[in-house]
């Protein structure tokens, strides 16, 4: 049985409204460990404990560590999680409550990783938080899904941190032999792969800013790179206040609460893309968040 859900694929009324066609929400925010990575991560903790492996190592504290966690709880599987200096009290407290060890090591992801690296051992598995075939084979399933409930999409509006969600969303579409475009969106201090997509290469971005935080690769996967070549990618970016404000009116419309990466996706639609209107069905990924708290949310729109 998969560790992941079918997560209920919804029409949006408000967002129809908005845009003069009919907005759909795939609401893996509802995902048991709080956002989609669980349906990646949920794949390859499987297949590496069918494999042999018996711990679960990784270097995020964010969705990605949270997943690992979660995996690792149901499959009876320690799981060490270690995260920079930097991660919130409250998602170490989550990840704690799954059970996680977590251990703090440095100022930043890459030193955090470093450690979580001297940690592996023949009988554990490292989980790459985005770049990792089998991640996307599990992140696909959402598209089988959306395919299985009788929705065929004219296009689909998702946010990019590392590049996972959407390498997944692509794998999904083709498996599914649907030929439509992607919007791919992130926030402007997080916006890695638009870089990358304007200057015909990776790019590493010296510094990260902003609320979107789980949106924070200084550098995309290369397979998030390489789908540019064989499919239509729209690369947008929104900026924190209207990341945020869409997070709130998602709240209100949908009862729903979701981090600011996730409100970059939905901003496109609450902003009234106006290509939008020219389609009949339009598919967005509400990714999640785990650790969304709607205090600083409210703070930040003051």
């Amino acid at each position: 049985m998969s560790l992941s859900i079918n997560t209920p694929l919804l029409e949006s009324l408000p967002l129809g409204r908005l845009n003069n066609t009919r907005i759909w929400l795939k609401m893996d925010a509802l995902q048991p460990s709080g956002s989609f990575k669980l349906r990646g991560v949920g794949h390859a903790c499987e297949t590496h404990y069918a494999r042999g492996a018996r711990r679960f190592i990784s270097s995020s504290g964010g969705n990605a560590g949270l997943a690992v966690a979660y995996a690792g709880r149901k499959l009876g599987v320690p799981v060490i999680v270690v995260v920079p200096e930097s991660t919130s009290a409250r998602a170490r407290h989550l990840l704690a409550l799954e059970g996680a060890e977590v251990r703090v090591e440095g100022a930043t992801w890459a030193e955090a990783n470093q450690l979580a690296q001297s940690l592996l051992t023949s009988d554990a598995a490292f989980i790459h938080p985005f770049d990792d075939p089998l991640l996307w084979q599990g992140h696909a399933s959402m598209i089988d899904e959306v395919v299985a409930a009788g929705l065929q999409p004219d296009a689909v509006i998702l946010s990019v941190g590392g590049g996972g969600l959407l390498a997944g969303v692509d794998e999904g579409l083709r498996r599914n032999q649907l030929d439509i475009p992607i919007y791919a969106v992130e926030t402007e201090g997080m916006a890695s792969y638009h870089a990358s997509l304007q200057a015909g290469h990776p790019v590493t971005l010296s510094q990260l800013s902003g609320v979107a935080t789980s949106l924070g690769a200084r550098q995309v996967c290369q397979q998030a790179l390489d789908l540019a070549c064989t499919r239509e990618i729209i690369s947008l970016t929104v900026s924190d206040k209207q990341a945020v404000d869409a997070c709130l009116s998602f709240l209100n419309d949908q009862r729903t609460l979701v981090e600011p990466a996730c409100g970059a996706a939905l901003a496109v639609p609450y902003h009234q893309l106006a290509e939008l209107s020219a389609m009949e069905n339009v598919l967005v990924i509400v990714c999640g968040g785990t650790t969304a708290d709607i205090t600083p949310l409210q703070g930040y729109r003051g």
